[in-house]
């Protein structure tokens, strides 16, 4: 039996690390995964914010996790600190998005609060009252300000602390015989920013124009079209496999852009 896939050519541009999961799926659908890394993911510079919260959760009411990135910086430094992980499962527990929920279930305990929708937004709306808690927000350097400003103006006080830098891949290039894919694939605003810059410096920036962009969610797809280029494809749940769903959707003439 034929696979919705098959022959597709698909640009993969999430971090090395982290690419296995989308590829893996999209080759087991009969695709040519193409990677790709646009970014990756750095130690931050400068620890001395993130070393006085960890050592003080006990101050915050809630802690807040955005990625796997951050799960996995906070348990490498609790463990370099020699902080028990209690110091952590202690406080209530907050993430957006399911593969974040299962590596903190996995290095500390399931979280109190996942959103049913995967997104900062969601997430300070579920919430419910939050006037007078304390609020610890361990995230990427460039993340967005709009959950902390929301839970700002509801009377929370936030703390935020960047566990991890996000910084463009400087090693990864196409070959020159490397011909225009199916599909480019975005899981990230700064993905898209790296994914576009790198395109132009290889002289294959009409491919932001000329191929279906795949975005993961509402963000990414809304930074795409910011700078300027159409997104085909939108997951309706935002995940890697809601990804995977949305571009057979579109490959089969499911969805149109």
């Amino acid at each position: 039996m034929s696979k919705p896939l098959a022959g597709k050519r698909i640009l993969i541009t999430r971090p090395r690390g982290q690419a296995s999961q989308l590829g893996d799926r999209l080759a087991e659908l009969g695709a040519i995964p193409v990677q790709l890394p646009a970014i990756e993911i750095a130690a931050p510079l400068d620890y001395t914010d993130f070393d006085a919260a960890l050592r003080d959760l006990k101050r915050f009411d809630w802690v807040v996790l955005t990625s796997v990135n951050g799960v996995a910086a906070v348990s490498v430094r609790m463990s370099k600190l020699g902080i028990p992980a209690t110091a952590l499962s202690s406080r209530k527990l907050a993430v957006i998005g399911p593969s974040t929920a299962a590596a903190l279930k996995a290095s500390f305990r399931e979280p109190d609060l996942v959103p049913h929708e995967y997104v900062s937004e969601a997430l300070a709306s579920t919430l419910g009252e939050v006037k007078g808690l304390s609020f610890l927000l361990l995230r990427a350097d460039i993340a967005r300000k709009d959950l902390a400003e929301e839970l700002k103006r509801k009377g929370a006080a936030v703390t935020e602390v960047a566990v991890y830098r996000i910084v463009t891949e400087e090693g990864s290039r196409l070959t020159e015989s490397e011909p225009r894919p199916d599909y480019i694939t975005l899981t990230s605003s700064a993905s898209a920013h790296a994914t576009l810059a790198k395109l132009r410096e290889g002289g294959r920036e009409e491919w932001m124009r000329k191929v279906p962009i795949a975005c993961i969610g509402p963000i990414t797809a809304k930074t795409v079209r910011d700078l300027g280029y159409k997104v085909a494809v939108g997951a309706e749940e935002y995940t890697i496999p809601g990804l995977v769903d949305a571009i057979v959707k579109h490959a089969n003439g499911a969805i149109h852009a």
